[in-house]
């Protein structure tokens, strides 16, 4: 396997000083201890993964970009998993058309 630009010989993008993987127990005491200190509610850090899709599909980005930045294999998986954004996106889409069917072209 080719190193990429950012990841060390065993294709890692995040370790410890010696090149080694994290512990996933004391990132998760990390991230908590960051969330306590910003005054945030407790969440997994998993769930940065579900908020970085929903944000990227509130902003119009293609559901097949999200898909592959989240490794999905088909793009049901994205569809089904976040179609909470969806009536938002709908929204948008509608207001958008009535905007140029008015006459009102974005420029």
């Amino acid at each position: 396997m080719g190193n990429r630009p950012g990841t060390n010989q065993f294709g890692l993008v995040f370790t410890r000083p010696d090149g080694g993987p994290l512990d996933g127990t004391v990132v998760t005491h990390q991230f908590h201890r960051l969330l306590d200190r910003a005054g945030l509610l407790q969440r997994r850090f998993h769930d940065l993964r579900h908020s970085c899709a929903t944000l990227l599909l509130a902003q119009g980005v293609s559901p097949r970009v999200v898909m592959e930045i989240l490794g999905h294999s088909q793009i049901a998986l994205t569809m089904n998993t976040y179609t909470h954004v969806l009536p938002e996106l709908k929204r948008d889409a509608a207001e958008r058309m009535d905007r140029v069917v008015r006459g009102e072209l974005e420029r």
